[in-house]
């Protein structure tokens, strides 16, 4: 490793780039890019906004006075890949394919081992991945569906909740890679995960199952679902948009934001407390489902994202799942912080970089 020590994540999302500078486990600096509507409607696939972000990030690292020679690794987003094991990975031109043919769907974060690797190729050092978002450490029977065309897969906050999991284990002192978790990563799609030994056993499909969020209706009753696709109301994008985009509290109430649906209960808006109260209620009892998988035995439970800044929120939960173990809450995200310390290990040689397909 470079004696500078400096590493540079790039976190791509629907709407933004998350810029941040780390020297070890410390923030230089961190950055968000927005990306206004208007910009990103000319690009019909995710993949072809790759230049277009590129110049974005290029331009902010030359605001920066960023010196590339100061850069020991490059590490980004990583997105819907092959299913793989959690850990750090090397980009290769295996990875650059398949995130560029998006084989498990569209998402901003395809774009982060391309944004990586090409920064990484000016700076004469890798460029990694971590935890991406297709992450599969499925045990046998979570697989299953119901139907033998149809698998469940592994689609999840990988990345946040591994590096939650990490924190609740540090600060309940006891050993990450033999203990129980449940974590529920609470943001516009909803994660609910059982977490055994450090591997993520089960989880909803945020895209399609579990808990309806601020933005997606979560798994929904089959039989009207399948009448409502056949309806010839809907084309295909109007209906994968239904599902993820403009389901859940936009769909009920008109807007994704938890400050406005709190506001709208605290002047008395019944409609909008009993929507809340029905998105927890779906929240806890996934999260109680999630404990029959680990036999019940769970040392806690940890709520993480953006929802779990809210204390309506995060008590509400407590209230029905308190019983199953203690509630830990990490509000927020940690994907830049996880992304540096997942390369920071590789570079002091307590991991080992894994090798893509």
């Amino acid at each position: 490793m470079k004696d500078a020590k400096h590493i540079l994540v790039i976190n791509p999302g629907s709407t933004s780039t998350k810029l941040a500078l780390f020297r070890q486990q410390d923030a230089v600096w961190q950055e968000n890019l927005e990306h206004i509507p208007e910009e990103l409607k000319p690009f019909d696939r995710v993949w072809q906004q790759l230049e277009f972000r590129l110049q974005l990030i290029e331009a902010h690292l030359s605001q920066r006075q960023l010196d590339y020679a100061e850069l020991a690794a490059v590490v980004g987003r990583g997105g819907l890949l092959k299913p793989m094991e959690g850990g750090t990975y090397l980009v290769n031109q295996q990875m650059l394919k398949d995130a560029r043919a998006g084989l498990q769907g569209e998402h901003g974060a395809n774009l982060g081992c391309a944004l990586a690797y090409d920064i990484a190729q000016k700076a004469g050092v890798s460029a990694y991945v971590v935890d991406p978002i297709s992450v599969d450490e499925f045990e046998p029977l979570a697989r299953y569906s119901g139907h033998p065309l149809i698998e469940r897969r592994c689609l999840s906050h990988a990345l946040n909740i591994h590096a939650v999991t990490r924190k609740a284990a540090e600060m309940l002192e006891v050993e990450y890679s033999v203990s129980n978790f449940i974590v529920a990563h609470l943001g516009g799609g909803i994660s609910v995960a059982p977490v055994r030994g450090g591997k993520i056993v089960d989880v909803n499909d945020a895209s399609s199952a579990g808990p309806f969020s601020p933005e997606r209706t979560g798994g929904l009753p089959l039989q009207p679902f399948i009448k409502l696709c056949f309806s010839g109301k809907y084309s295909e994008n109007e209906m994968r948009r239904l599902v993820m985009g403009n389901g859940g509290l936009r769909a009920y109430l008109g807007t994704t934001s938890k400050k406005e649906v709190e506001d709208r209960i605290q002047h008395g808006d019944h409609m909008a407390a009993e929507v809340y109260q029905a998105m927890i209620y779906q929240i806890a009892k996934e999260i109680g489902a999630m404990a029959t998988v680990l036999h019940g035995n769970v040392r806690a439970i940890v709520l993480t994202g953006g929802l779990a800044k809210s204390q309506i929120v995060t008590q509400w939960i407590k209230e029905r799942v308190g019983f199953i173990a203690e509630v830990v809450i990490l509000p927020g995200e940690f994907e830049m912080e996880a992304m540096n310390l997942g390369v920071l290990r590789v570079l002091e040689g307590k991991e080992t970089a894994k090798i893509y397909g």
